[in-house]
């Protein structure tokens, strides 16, 4: 049987699970990067100088609160079983303490905290099929980073759609997680220590 391989997300949202499950995924070669997404499987567009240099940072930060608080920060490339259907590889992976039990060899469930860093190539997938995806699957709170304008997206899961949520004096707390916060300022000021504007 011949694999279809997307790059690019329909302009229409496909109606219904594509073709493809766990079992095909599994079967495929570690390169190019693919992700399953309701059925449809996806390569995943080399990263950008910008998009990796933002990456460890984000992580960095997530794993210095997930030391204190019993969580666990992981980042890409590791697989996120969400369904038989949706196997994904989100950018950065918060997982809080009572939730361990998901981290096995990949992650079999929902994180509480996926990012992603958008680039051109993914983000209508991130803000459209990734975002339906993460919220009727249980992600309590999705950011979307872009960062080539210094802009995240905090987003809180309820009720099965993702609603924004809003910094106050510069610093983001976030309502389900009590543990996770950022001071958006301060962040980007360090990724800019290291990252040129244009990368």
């Amino acid at each position: 049987m011949s694999i279809e391989l997307l790059t690019e997300v329909p302009q229409a949202p496909p109606s219904g699970l594509g073709p493809y499950r766990r079992e095909d995924y599994d079967r495929l070669p570690e390169q190019p990067r693919c992700e399953l997404l309701f059925g449809r499987l996806y390569v995943n567009p080399a990263p950008s100088v910008g998009h990796q240099s933002v990456v460890p940072f984000l992580w960095q930060h997530l794993h210095r609160i997930a030391r204190k608080a019993g969580g666990r920060a992981l980042h890409a490339p590791l697989d996120v079983v969400l369904a038989d259907h949706s196997v994904v590889q989100p950018d950065v992976i918060y997982i809080s303490a009572g939730r361990q039990h998901i981290v096995q060899e990949r992650i079999l469930g929902a994180p509480d905290l996926v990012i992603e860093v958008l680039s051109p190539g993914t983000v209508r997938r991130d803000r459209g099929e990734k975002l339906s995806l993460y919220a009727q699957y249980g992600v309590r709170e999705y950011w979307l980073v872009e960062h080539l304008t210094r802009r995240i997206d905090f987003l809180v899961n309820e009720a099965d759609r993702f609603e924004p949520a809003t910094p106050v004096a510069g610093v983001y707390r976030s309502p389900v997680l009590p543990e996770i916060h950022i001071h958006i300022a301060k962040f980007w000021h360090r990724v800019a220590v290291e990252l040129p504007p244009r990368a």
